[in-house]
């Protein structure tokens, strides 16, 4: 009767250890991948503070687009795509996407400098632009 009880609580501390260590794996995950997803204007409304790790996204400014020559990167104004009038100034270092240019909608992820005032991305992606029109129905169909 005791190797009984014995087995059983052998069997419950193995799945609470079990529990225990997915769970663990779980939050650790969550917590460290969490970010925000936000506009400009929302992310200018936020205290620079809580802006240590972002995903913003808008409309790159046909003025103030910088490359330098020597280096891969770019340096470019974001505006919100509800409220043009609300920008800031992002710079990335990388390889910049061939679709990149002005008026493209852009997602970038990184945070700001510890004074708020620009933007410093580790990742810059671009939306490409649809090849496809939408007919009277509704339905997609590529251009004619």
């Amino acid at each position: 009767m005791s190797q009984k009880k014995n087995q059983k609580m052998i069997y419950l501390l193995a799945l609470l250890f079990l529990g225990g260590g997915i769970g663990y794996l779980v939050f650790s995950g969550v917590s460290q991948n969490s970010v925000y997803f936000l506009n400009v204007s929302e992310a200018l409304a936020m205290e620079t503070g809580e802006l240590q790790q972002a995903r913003l996204f808008g409309q790159v400014h046909a003025d103030g687009i910088e490359r330098d020559p020597r280096s891969l990167g770019v340096s470019f104004m974001l505006k919100d795509k509800e409220d043009p009038g609300r920008m800031l100034r992002v710079t990335y270092q990388g390889a910049v996407p061939d679709t990149f240019k002005p008026e493209v909608e852009v997602i970038v992820e990184g945070g700001f400098n510890p004074s708020g005032t620009l933007f410093t991305a580790k990742t810059l992606l671009t939306k490409c632009p649809s090849k496809y029109e939408q007919n009277e129905q509704g339905e997609m169909r590529p251009p004619q």
